[in-house]
């Protein structure tokens, strides 16, 4: 199952990349989320589950893919992803 959620933001790309790296830090605390910056890609990875957080000065871009495993709590896992983005990026 595919994830991908695109939201603007006002925030500058320093600003943007420090709220996806705390993400990525709480993702990786959570649920053992292994992640690396990739210019302003950020790659993350666990079993069932791989994605990318791409940020700019204009947007932020979610893309995850779930393993059909996991894929019934796709729902959830992009409810959530919305409540971190317009709760940080308002």
């Amino acid at each position: 199952m595919a994830i991908d959620i695109t939201k603007p933001h006002s925030k500058t790309v320093a600003q943007a990349r420090a709220i996806a790296d705390d993400l990525a830090k709480d993702l990786s605390e959570r649920f053992g989320v292994h992640y690396q910056w990739e210019g302003d890609h950020l790659h993350f990875e666990r079993m069932g589950v791989s994605g990318n957080i791409e940020v700019n000065a204009k947007q932020v871009h979610v893309t995850a893919t779930l393993n059909f495993l996991l894929s019934h709590l796709e729902p959830a896992v992009v409810d959530e992803i919305n409540r971190y983005l317009d709760e940080h990026f308002a």
